[in-house]
C-alpha cells in the first residue's frame, strides 16, 4: 500500500505565492510519474506531471506561473505556484503512479489541499 500526504495549501493574496508538497511511503519500487490535479465547482484539470526522467507538462493556465519538481530520494513532489490569480483556487490533490515490490502498477492520490486566492 502506498500513502501520500500534502501539504502547503492555504490562504493567499492574488499575485503573491504558495509551495505543495507531497511525499509518498509505502511498498514502493519505483515511481515513474508524480503530478498534480485540482478541482473546483465545475471543473477538474491536470495541472502539472512530472515523469521519472524529469520531463514535465503543464496546464496551459498555469505555463509560466507554476513549477512542478521532484525529489527522487524522498519520493516527493513539489508544486510551485507563483503569481497566483482568481482562478486558481482549487482543492489541490497530489497523484502518484508508482510500482510496488510484487511488479503491481497503482495509482494513488492525496487527501488534497485548499488553496484560496483572495484579497
Amino acid at each position: 500500500q502506498v500513502q501520500l500526504v500534502e501539504s502547503g495549501g492555504g490562504l493567499v493574496q492574488p499575485g503573491g505565492s504558495l509551495r505543495l508538497s507531497c511525499a509518498a511511503s509505502g511498498s514502493i519500487f519505483s515511481i515513474y510519474a508524480m503530478g498534480w490535479y485540482r478541482q473546483a465547482p465545475g471543473r477538474r484539470e491536470l495541472v502539472a506531471v512530472i515523469t521519472s526522467g524529469g520531463n514535465t507538462n503543464y496546464a496551459d493556465s498555469v505555463k509560466g506561473r507554476f513549477t512542478i519538481s521532484r525529489d527522487n530520494a524522498k519520493n516527493t513532489v513539489y508544486l510551485q505556484m507563483n503569481s497566483l490569480k482568481p482562478d486558481d483556487p482549487a482543492v489541490y490533490y497530489c497523484n502518484v503512479g508508482a510500482f510496488g515490490y510484487s511488479g503491481r502498477r497503482g495509482d494513488y492520490w492525496g487527501q488534497g489541499t485548499q488553496v484560496t486566492v483572495s484579497s
